[in-house]
């Protein structure tokens, strides 16, 4: 009949250009998109656009080893006088100045609880005193100490804010100089005496050559965040397909497999244990390309499997319980959960303490920040629990209980409300 020839359908078949002119086929996407690409400019650019406005607090060591007397007319040496006026100084807060000893500077450098360090050495006063002498020639040193695992922009900030102190310490003592010894001495200790001090840059605690100028941290846990994430939307698609609740497109084949009557909860019990088997071989693919092959710089290898592992495993899980409890949406919630938020508060390009404070706050719970400390401590710091590994460790654990409380709570009451995915078709 007419109506069944090909003819009569092709009148009725939709063109691009026709559907083109439809504003409500527009309105949703265009919608979407333009919210998403503007929540992600604020986001991801809102924490880096100005690290030197926003910090504060950055923890940074003074170290005054010097016991020398004091000069004439003062009653306390040059190294407790610049203790003294670096760590009272309120006229800025980008510094959280704290006195400690050499070995305790030490030991929270190879800790990470420092970005770096002034040190005044022993002698400094009387090397200063000596500066006034005829046959002065040489200038007093003070060290800055730089922690590079801390990560290159964190070790710098540091870097600057104790060099910056140990300038305006010389110039200081310069002035002193200067109107003690009056305009009789030779234009060579004029000149010494005009900026006494030399300002020396060592590092503190030393990383290796292949460790990403200390960004390894967190190029590492972006790959294990996203072989978690990655792998965990291919298991929920290939289980979907294979249970006959998605389709399967490859090219211009279409197939839709029989479906399987299975409650919500068996399913995400079904790719959960998926994910935790194969993450197994994710993460030992991850090692292998970065330690095997490209010969990262690691210590700590059966630890660091293990870490690995339970960290992308944590975000696997996190990912099958979102997708289970949103459905389509899901993937774009795990996004923003894992990525879009967690990103720029993760501290391990920027610190945490030249970042707004908005990001700060998401820091507290976002995996980013908690896996890149833990990495961190793994690869820079000798695997120590305060350097952030035991935090790192504990957040591992809460959001893997959280993972498996929600998405299974979710499943359970959608199947006693008898919300099922699809009416079972067989074939």
């Amino acid at each position: 009949m007419a109506a069944d020839s090909p003819h009569h359908h092709a009148a009725y078949r939709a063109t691009a250009s026709a559907l083109l002119r439809r504003p409500k086929l527009w309105l949703s996407s265009t919608l979407l998109s333009g919210v998403l690409a503007l929540l992600l400019s604020l986001l991801y650019m809102g924490g880096i656009v100005n690290p030197n406005r926003d910090l504060h607090d950055l923890p940074v060591a003074i170290v005054n080893a010097d016991t020398g007397k004091p000069l004439a007319g003062q009653q306390e040496n040059l190294g407790t006088q610049i203790t003294r006026t670096v760590t009272s100084d309120t006229s800025s807060d980008k510094a959280a100045w704290r006195q400690l000893t050499r070995a305790q500077a030490q030991d929270e450098l190879a800790s990470g609880k420092i970005y770096g360090a002034l040190v005044i050495p022993a002698g400094f006063t009387s090397s200063v005193s000596a500066l006034t002498t005829a046959d002065a020639t040489a200038r007093p040193t003070m060290t800055v100490l730089t922690n590079p695992g801390m990560g290159s922009l964190g070790s710098s900030l540091a870097s600057k804010i104790a060099t910056t102190a140990a300038q305006q310490a010389s110039h200081s003592i310069g002035k002193q100089l200067t109107a003690a010894t009056g305009t009789g001495t030779n234009s060579t200790t004029n000149l010494l005496l005009t900026d006494p001090v030399q300002i020396a840059t060592q590092v503190g605690h030393p990383i290796g050559e292949k460790t990403g100028l200390g960004l390894n941290a967190f190029y590492y846990t972006l790959l294990l965040v996203l072989a978690g994430f990655m792998g965990a939307n291919l298991i929920n698609l290939g289980v979907d397909t294979a249970l006959g609740y998605a389709d399967s497109e490859i090219g211009p084949w279409h197939t839709r497999r029989p479906t399987v009557p299975i409650s919500r909860t068996q399913t995400l019990l079904l790719k959960m244990a998926m994910t935790a088997g194969i993450t197994a071989v994710t993460v030992s693919l991850v090692m292998l390309g970065t330690v095997g092959i490209l010969n990262m710089d690691a210590s700590h290898l059966p630890l660091l499997w293990i870490f690995s592992y339970c960290a992308a495993l944590a975000v696997g899980l996190g990912v099958q319980a979102i997708t289970a409890a949103f459905g389509g949406i899901g993937q774009l919630v795990s996004m923003f959960v894992f990525f879009v938020l967690a990103v720029p508060s993760s501290g391990a390009t920027i610190p945490l303490h030249a970042v707004p404070a908005f990001y700060r706050f998401l820091s507290a719970f976002e995996p980013m920040r908690q896996l890149s400390e833990g990495l961190r401590a793994l690869l820079f710091f000798d695997a120590r629990a305060d350097a952030g590994l035991a935090r790192a460790w504990t957040m591992i654990a809460i959001g893997t209980a959280l993972a498996l409380l929600f998405g299974f709570a979710m499943t359970l009451y959608y199947d006693r409300k008898g919300l099922k995915r699809l009416t079972p078709q067989p074939a």
